[in-house]
């Protein structure tokens, strides 16, 4: 996993409690890197994992809801970061379209070893898209956090709920986009 997703996400932590938050899910999770990341390296995403449920425990809130809040934080970031994958599209369901056939595009430039989701749209209608999401990292939530987000950048109103019960060990996660 991408180092900016370890940054990003200390900086949620210190955004959203404090920052002896950050220093004591670090030390409770006991990680391998000492909780030294930086943005261009490459982690396990176990590390990740470690993290989140370090921070559920401290927190008292489920490890899901913080990984979709996380999401929301991503995908800010990404908006102030890189403003021209969403100024290039025209709405909020062009800019889903994208995300595998330009934004991981660009991505897979600057990074050849990334690890990268898909999201492919199945349906696209006026009031809502069908995604798949295809993942060995089983990180949904955090798809769910930042396409919540992504979708205020268009001022459309985005709920995403999972279709069906996936198992903890499914790849394949589809979700409805409601737009209306």
């Amino acid at each position: 996993m991408k180092g900016v997703v370890f940054t990003e996400f200390l900086e949620f932590v210190e955004q959203s409690f404090d920052v002896d938050m950050v220093e004591d899910i670090i030390t409770d999770a006991n990680l391998p890197h000492g909780g030294a990341y930086t943005a261009v390296g490459s982690y396990p995403h176990s590390e990740m994992s470690l993290l989140c449920g370090a921070l559920a425990v401290r927190s008292g809130n489920s490890v899901s809801s913080l990984i979709q809040e996380f999401g929301h934080h991503l995908s800010t970031f990404f908006h102030e970061t890189f403003p021209e994958y969403f100024t290039q599209v025209k709405d909020f369901g062009d800019f889903l379209e994208s995300v595998d056939q330009r934004i991981h595009v660009e991505v897979r430039k600057l990074y050849p070893d990334a690890e990268l989701p898909e999201i492919e749209v199945l349906e696209r209608t006026p009031e809502h898209l069908r995604l798949v999401y295809r993942s060995s990292r089983h990180l949904s939530d955090l798809a769910i956090g930042l396409i919540e987000q992504a979708a205020t950048y268009f001022g459309t109103r985005a709920t995403v709920t999972v279709e069906g019960d996936p198992g903890p060990e499914d790849n394949e996660i589809y979700l409805l986009v409601s737009t209306s």
